[in-house]
């Protein structure tokens, strides 16, 4: 069930100089907490709604150009949904607008290997720690002494995709692409346009996988793990379906649209965990402090951001920051996590009784 949002107007004035530390004046942010579930439908989306509005005419940041083909996409473009635990979805904006899916991939490959092999083992041959730097940190890589990166940057995200189950290629990219469109509940295609661009730039990743290899810390050829990488990462999506995939992570690993489970609850709970600690890279730390939610994103101009036990929220906007994090979906999602109550580490004194 979706909510075209398009034509309903705000329900609070667009103020576009704000920051990712303002401080929503909204009477509704204060009392909010992480606990129960989302509003009604009808509020949910006049809270998206008003998001999009309040947001949509901030243009700072630029277009990922190390990609030619991203370097092309509308800057304008701004998508927001919210799917929640009950399985409906509300849009507003560009939400239908398909994009390459990039890192935001990540978790989600994550989540089907540790699924497929065990918790403690992708612990032990892929790391969890937080590097602290850049996705395509080759320094991160170097400084650590047993080769152990995370998951969510490119050289563990790399070393993961090389421990998808599968004996060749072909098998290893099968199981990803049906396991992500599980997330999504819809089939996933590759942009081909996207994965030849991908491709002519790839050496940075192709080098920081050799490195890998390297330090014992790959596990399929590295050359051809890093092209089914690329591939993942050239999966066409829409903001809703990256709500989607974000709920079936706060549902507990059963997609709340088709009802079919994806991936255990236990999944979930560790791929959280690394989406909190190294989802936005160098700048987690930041967003935790501010919006305290698990999440990640790509440059694309994606972020999947869940709620355990209400639901998933995606934002598109392809101008990024410097760290290649989306200026609006940064914006929007903080502005939604106090509004709608979403930050999991929001409490309130629990009321005594009067004796």
């Amino acid at each position: 069930m979706e909510h075209d949002l398009a034509g309903r107007p705000p329900r609070l004035n667009p103020t576009p100089d704000m920051h990712i530390h303002d401080v929503i004046d909204d009477p509704a942010a204060d009392s909010a907490v992480s606990t129960g579930r989302l509003p009604e439908l009808d509020t949910v989306a006049a809270m998206l709604e008003t998001a999009y509005h309040r947001y949509r005419p901030l243009t700072d940041g630029s277009v990922a150009d190390y990609i030619t083909a991203l370097a092309s996409v509308p800057p304008d473009l701004f998508g927001l949904a919210i799917a929640r635990a009950d399985g409906h979805v509300i849009t507003a904006g560009d939400a239908s607008h398909r994009f390459s899916i990039q890192s935001v991939s990540k978790p989600f490959v994550f989540a089907l290997v540790c699924d497929a092999l065990g918790h403690d083992v992708v612990r032990e041959k892929l790391g969890v720690n937080a590097t602290g730097m850049p996705f395509d940190s080759v320094m991160a890589v170097e400084l650590a002494g047993d080769r152990l990166t995370n998951p969510m940057v490119n050289a563990g995200a790399i070393a993961t995709t090389s421990l998808v189950p599968g004996s060749t290629s072909q098998e290893k990219w099968e199981f990803i692409q049906t396991g992500l469109s599980k997330f999504a509940g819809r089939a996933l295609e590759v942009d081909t346009e996207i994965l030849e661009s991908e491709t002519s730039s790839n050496r940075r990743n192709e080098a920081l996988a050799r490195l890998l290899d390297a330090g014992g810390r790959m596990y399929f050829d590295s050359d051809e793990a890093t092209a089914i990488y690329t591939r993942q990462c050239s999966l066409q999506v829409t903001t809703s379906a990256l709500a989607i995939m974000s709920a079936t992570l706060a549902d507990g690993g059963v997609n709340p649209v088709t009802g079919q489970r994806v991936v255990s609850a236990d999944t979930c709970k560790r791929t959280l965990a690394l989406m909190l600690t190294a989802g936005l890279y160098e700048l987690s730390g930041a967003w935790l402090y501010e919006i305290g939610l698990p999440a990640k994103s790509g440059v694309s101009g994606a972020i999947v951001t869940v709620a355990p036990g209400k639901g998933g929220l995606a934002t598109f906007s392809p101008r990024l920051d410097a760290a290649g994090n989306s200026v609006r979906g940064q914006h929007a999602t903080k502005f939604l996590s106090e509004l709608l109550g979403l930050n999991i580490l929001a409490s309130a004194p629990v009321p005594t009784p009067r004796g």
